[in-house]
């Protein structure tokens, strides 16, 4: 978030939002309570340094408890005594009701002071919380950078290109498709323009995608591409990813990073059924991303962006099928890209190269053969019940207890990557062909 007008209220009102959960905050530190070791082992598999906040916050804890328990303490007082006044009232022992009332008014003079101390730790309780990750799940693998991430397997053939071929940022201005200059003029970098069949291109891919996804089972939703606060809090954005989203100060509402956002936030306060499990809903959206890039073919051309376009797929689902179908989500995506004849690798990320509010993270990466480097255009993660607890989304058992619910997310896909690699991928000396899962959204068969 830029610093200056709007900056120090939008703290405010996510530090606000999250005091209102009160419930999830009782939960977190329940689990870091029960077994801090643990916590402080799957920490350190995600490559977070502060592990002593694990103590400062039991210590928070405490301090709340102690606090908690003598308000609670003076309160019974004053209530028992304010029954004892009444009783004397009504015997006509005036004199004995006025000498209670001196006691009464003492106590409530202590109960002010007690619950400003309790709002002060609680509030840097919270504080502290929102800067623990979600804990990785034990198949997460050691390692802290990108190269340790594990390769899970790979598909489709590696295409073969003649001694002409160029990258997509070529490709793009040789047939008119994307004009990065022009996108840069009417806003800035990372903006581009698709154009004439680079739009058509745009919006096929688009269509395709909800359409492979709805026939899967998700139901469609075009949502909202602003959220406030409490949307971007409850699926992790907030606090964790303010830096890199684009904010509307006067209004208070974020640009989002991802479809995930609104939609996984329909839930949010919901208590569903269990025979409503799971939930599947696929969603278009453009992102915006502030995220910092850098110079050369990393960042070049479609490679990273500040706007894109994506289609994402969540799931909540219950507790006991959330492995099952994460599994099942990344058979899905792989589908996908197997129909787009892009050669792929699944990847399954390492602690220290995970988001910070997931579980486990599978990241799908397709091949650019005219840069000759693998592109990461999906990612597939299970939250387990980090995003759940934060926007209480539980479902009712059989039994009638209710629960939190897990959530999952994945793209389905991103599309600039895509488009880079099936430019590249698929160049010829006569035009571009594209894949036959295509024909019939684009109306052609090649560019």
């Amino acid at each position: 978030m830029r610093k200056g007008k709007g900056s120090k209220h939008a703290i405010i009102n996510w530090q606000k939002v999250y005091l209102q959960q009160i419930s999830s905050i009782m939960l977190q530190v329940s689990v870091l309570r029960a077994a801090p070791e643990l916590v402080k082992q799957r920490l350190a598999k995600k490559n977070f340094k502060e592990l002593q906040l694990v103590d400062t916050i039991v210590q928070l804890d405490d301090e709340r408890k102690k606090l908690q328990a003598s308000f609670d303490d003076t309160q019974s007082k004053v209530n028992a005594a304010s029954k004892e006044i009444g009783m004397l009232m009504g015997k006509g022992d005036k004199a004995g009701a006025e000498a209670i009332k001196v006691n009464v008014a003492s106590w409530k003079q202590e109960l002010e002071p007690l619950k400003e101390q309790m709002a002060v730790v609680e509030k840097q309780l919270a504080d502290q919380l929102v800067t623990l990750p979600n804990l990785p799940a034990a198949e997460v693998p050691e390692g802290k950078t990108p190269e340790e991430n594990e390769v899970v397997r790979t598909g489709g053939e590696m295409p073969v290109l003649g001694a002409n071929a160029v990258p997509h940022w070529d490709l793009t201005k040789k047939y008119n498709l994307i004009d990065f200059e022009l996108g840069n003029k009417i806003t800035g970098s990372g903006f581009p323009v698709y154009i004439g069949k680079g739009a058509k291109l745009q919006r096929s891919l688009i269509q395709y995608f909800l359409d492979f996804n709805t026939a899967a089972g998700y139901t469609e939703y075009l949502p909202p591409f602003m959220v406030n606060a409490a949307s971007a809090y409850a699926t992790g954005q907030l606090p964790d990813k303010e830096g890199q989203m684009y904010h509307a100060t006067e209004d208070d509402f974020y640009l989002i990073p991802t479809a995930e956002v609104p939609v996984t936030n329909v839930y949010r306060d919901t208590i569903l059924k269990e025979e409503e499990l799971p939930v599947k809903m696929t969603a278009y959206s453009p992102c915006f991303r502030r995220e910092a890039g850098s110079y050369g073919k990393d960042v070049r051309g479609l490679n990273r962006l500040h706007q894109f376009e994506k289609v994402e797929i969540i799931q909540i689902v219950h507790p006991d099928k959330s492995y099952e179908v994460l599994q099942d989500m990344i058979s899905h995506v792989e589908q996908l890209l197997q129909s787009l004849e892009l050669p792929y690798r699944i990847l399954r990320l390492c602690g220290g190269d995970m988001g910070f509010t997931s579980a486990i993270t599978y990241d799908f990466e397709v091949f650019s053969a005219a840069q000759d480097r693998w592109l990461e255009v999906s990612s597939v993660s299970n939250f387990e019940n980090y995003q759940t607890n934060r926007m209480k989304c539980r479902f009712k058992g059989a039994d009638g207890k209710t629960q939190l619910a897990h959530s999952l997310n994945g793209s389905s896909l991103a599309l600039p990557r895509i488009v880079a690699c099936l430019l590249e991928n698929n160049q010829t000396d006569t035009g571009i062909q594209l894949p036959k899962a295509l024909h019939a959204y684009f109306g052609a068969e090649n560019i």
